[in-house]
């Protein structure tokens, strides 16, 4: 109940468009006393928000915090059902473990699970993920798609379409998607997504998708070994970014392209994905669990397979690998 009347006052927050809100306005929309909607007031304080109180004028949030708390993330949210569940931590070790727990407790779909450090936080074939406080977007998502289960991989390329939108849209930069899972910004990796699957045989219980954004990272914040092949939003575009916004555009812009998926199937995606890949067209070596192969990138298939074409002219149809460019 208290995270929904807290929800509540932050949608007449982003309706007012930086107007004053009254505070009797506020407590005919919640459904509550004025001396409840003060509490709730300082309730945002504590948690960084600045709020200017005005006599007969009422309230407006002047400053939100640096933080990516439920609350920041629910002002201005646009999204049906993305994030209208929200599980705000400071630090854990995985948002997938946290994410996985919830989905087996009948956590509904769209649920957000995020954090400001991930002490534990790992990427395909359990590498490490760096994830260092208050830099980066650490999050986890719960789907519960009607689909079968050897198409969940498409979902992970849908969610790569997604990150290149929200980041173009808030910093102009052009990021570009290397199957199947990475993104970057001048050949340097700047987000990662794993996508992990609960199946029975024949149905999807839930698919969840962690997502790993550097977002204030600077050079000096990275382990050595890998300040020359990872990067930052903040680093590229030369200016620190509000993590929250970024958020918010992302849940925005997948629960668009996930809902266009479930109605037109994947053939729209695919367009989208090619037209944002680096290494179509290009030479490349994709090394898998029984060898390499090394050739011409010629796109993916209506199920998100990676085609490449040998020298010999035989096309090769890729289900998981890491690529190079050549």
């Amino acid at each position: 109940m208290q995270s929904e009347l807290r929800k509540k006052l932050l949608d007449a927050f982003s309706r007012s468009e930086d107007e004053y809100v009254s505070g009797q306005f506020l407590a005919d929309t919640l459904g509550c006393s004025r001396t409840a909607i003060w509490k709730h007031i300082e309730d945002l304080r504590k948690e960084g928000f600045e709020l200017e109180a005005v006599r007969k004028k009422g309230y407006r949030i002047t400053k939100v915090p640096e933080r990516i708390t439920a609350d920041e993330i629910r002002l201005g949210l646009s999204t049906k059902f993305l994030g209208t569940q929200i599980h705000y931590e400071e630090s854990v070790g995985s948002t997938q473990k946290i994410a996985h727990h919830l989905a087996n407790e009948d956590a509904p779909e769209g649920t957000v699970i995020i954090a400001e450090e991930q002490l534990s936080g790992r990427g395909r074939m359990d590498r490490k993920w760096h994830s260092p406080k208050y830099t980066g977007v650490w999050m986890s998502v719960i789907l519960r798609p009607n689909i079968p289960p050897p198409k969940a991989p498409q979902l992970t390329l849908i969610t790569a379409v997604a990150v290149v939108q929200a980041i173009e849209e808030l910093t102009g930069l052009s990021p570009q998607i290397k199957w199947p899972n990475d993104i970057l910004i001048n050949g340097k990796k700047v987000t990662g997504i794993l996508t992990e699957l609960q199946a029975d045989a024949d149905r999807i219980i839930s698919i969840i998708i962690g997502i790993g954004i550097n977002v204030n990272q600077q050079i000096e914040d990275y382990p050595d070994e890998i300040k020359n092949i990872a990067t930052s939003l903040s680093i590229e575009s030369g200016k620190k970014l509000q993590r929250a916004e970024l958020v918010k555009l992302l849940l925005h812009k997948f629960e668009n392209l996930y809902l266009l998926y479930l109605e037109k199937g994947f053939y729209p995606i695919k367009l989208l994905w090619e037209s944002c890949a680096i290494s179509i067209g290009k030479t490349i070596t994709a090394r898998t669990i029984t060898g390499s192969i090394h050739g011409k990138a010629l796109g993916i298939t209506e199920d998100g397979v990676l085609m490449i074409e040998d020298e010999a002219g035989k096309v090769h149809h890729v289900y998981s690998a890491d690529i190079e460019l050549s």
